[in-house]
């Protein structure tokens, strides 16, 4: 199995213990005093914080790239500040719902009727996915674009076909 990789934050933001919205409000604080492109892991064991931050970047310049479980409870949000540009994908493939390998075995058959260079978005809630991309993507010579959290457990990936 695949070992997960995060973003190396610029800034490290320890909110445990601290209720809602203070986590919230600290790190709008320190994003403020950061550059465009720069990451923040904020630590939070405060449960409505998940939620709050998914809603955020609906309101502010800011991406949730990843999450991850922590010591005593805890949870880590990488947040780019700044939307990072995207190719625009040339299809979508949304297929949240389907378990491996579905997901992967769908997006082949897509990628094959498309032309050399173009783009295709998939989106996927399969709890293998990230792995599965990975893997597939080494195969297969394709070029994984990028890749984000969009919600908890949900995975959204920009892969060109070469």
């Amino acid at each position: 199995m695949a070992r997960a990789t995060y973003p190396k934050p610029h800034v490290t933001l320890d909110m445990k213990g601290a209720a809602c919205p203070g986590p919230m409000l600290g790190a709008r604080r320190v994003l403020d005093e950061m550059l465009a492109g720069e990451v923040m892991l904020l630590i939070s064991d405060c449960p409505a914080t998940k939620d709050d931050l998914f809603s955020w970047p609906h309101y502010a310049d800011v991406e949730i790239l990843k999450t991850r479980k922590m010591a005593r409870g805890s949870t880590g949000y990488y947040i780019r500040k700044g939307k990072v540009g995207r190719v625009p994908p040339h299809a979508v493939l949304d297929i949240r719902g389907a378990t491996c390998p579905g997901p992967i075995v769908e997006a082949r058959k897509l990628l094959n009727g498309m032309r050399k260079g173009e783009v295709l978005e998939l989106i996927s809630n399969c709890p293998g996915i990230r792995a599965d991309v990975r893997s597939w993507v080494k195969a297969t010579g394709l070029e994984l674009i990028d890749s984000r959290e969009r919600t908890p457990g949900e995975h959204q990936f920009y892969i060109r076909k070469r």
